[in-house]
């Protein structure tokens, strides 16, 4: 799949069937699985909620429960499911490792965590917080993400291998963001009511952590472990602790 491949949300789940057909006939052993994850299900929505369900619930009923909760926010708000379809074909354009929908959607933790968030964002948007955050509990516990519910996301968002993730309160993030695993961001204590701003086409890059009042412009990369405590203007690179500026025109970051 190629960025111009990008599919509508009806299309995407007729390949993933075709995909878990295909797989079924080759190997029926994943038979009752797959029929539970993808081919039981009449659309996107309903199998995703399915997924969330069966990633945070420790039990057959707490699995219900919250298929039923990302069920009820699909239905009331369908950009989530739009949301949640270039994700997924975001993986397939950008990860080296696989070209195909189906995995990422039942293998791929940093997927269904993040659509995990957009549920626990509608129920924080619909002032249900103590849902909204249980969510997020949830989510940390069971796949090692922990995004706030207050957070804002954007579209075709990877979380690659996705361990160790934190995205703090009022955080913003753009479109088109790759995250790979161990990166925090986060507000500074001084500055409790500001949180970082990451623009379209970010590259945040293993064990990379950004604090504060700070902006990451579009298309920039924070390199493995950087400290970015300033802002990194727009194509620019930000390595090291605290970070520097490199392949970058604009003047180097203050120390």
């Amino acid at each position: 799949m190629t960025q111009n491949a990008i599919v509508p949300v009806d299309q995407l789940w007729q390949s993933l069937r075709r995909e878990a057909e295909t797989v079924l006939a080759s190997d029926p052993l994943f038979g009752a699985s797959l029929s539970a994850a993808i081919l039981d299900h009449p659309d996107l929505g309903s199998a995703l909620a399915y997924q969330i369900g069966e990633r945070l619930g420790k039990r057959a009923a707490d699995r219900e429960q919250f298929a039923r909760v990302a069920g009820e926010a699909f239905h009331a708000a369908p950009d989530l499911i739009e949301a949640a379809s270039l994700d997924l074909q975001s993986i397939a354009v950008h990860d080296p490792a696989t070209k195909r929908l189906l995995p990422p959607l039942l293998n791929f933790k940093g997927y269904v965590a993040l659509q995990a968030w957009r549920v626990s964002n509608w129920l924080w948007r619909e002032r249900r917080t103590d849902l909204a955050l249980l969510l997020q509990s949830l989510s940390s516990d069971y796949l090692q993400v922990s995004i706030h519910p207050s957070a804002s996301i954007g579209t075709a968002v990877f979380l690659d291998h996705a361990t160790g993730i934190i995205v703090g309160a009022f955080a913003v993030v753009g479109d088109e963001v790759t995250i790979l695993q161990n990166v925090t961001i986060g507000r500074k204590q001084a500055l409790p009511g500001r949180a970082p701003r990451i623009g379209r086409g970010v590259l945040l890059s293993t064990g990379a952590t950004i604090l504060g009042d700070v902006s990451v412009g579009d298309f920039a990369k924070v390199g493995a472990g950087a400290l970015v405590e300033h802002d990194v203007p727009a194509g620019c690179t930000a390595i090291g602790v605290p970070a520097r500026l490199v392949n970058c025109v604009e003047a180097e970051l203050p120390a």
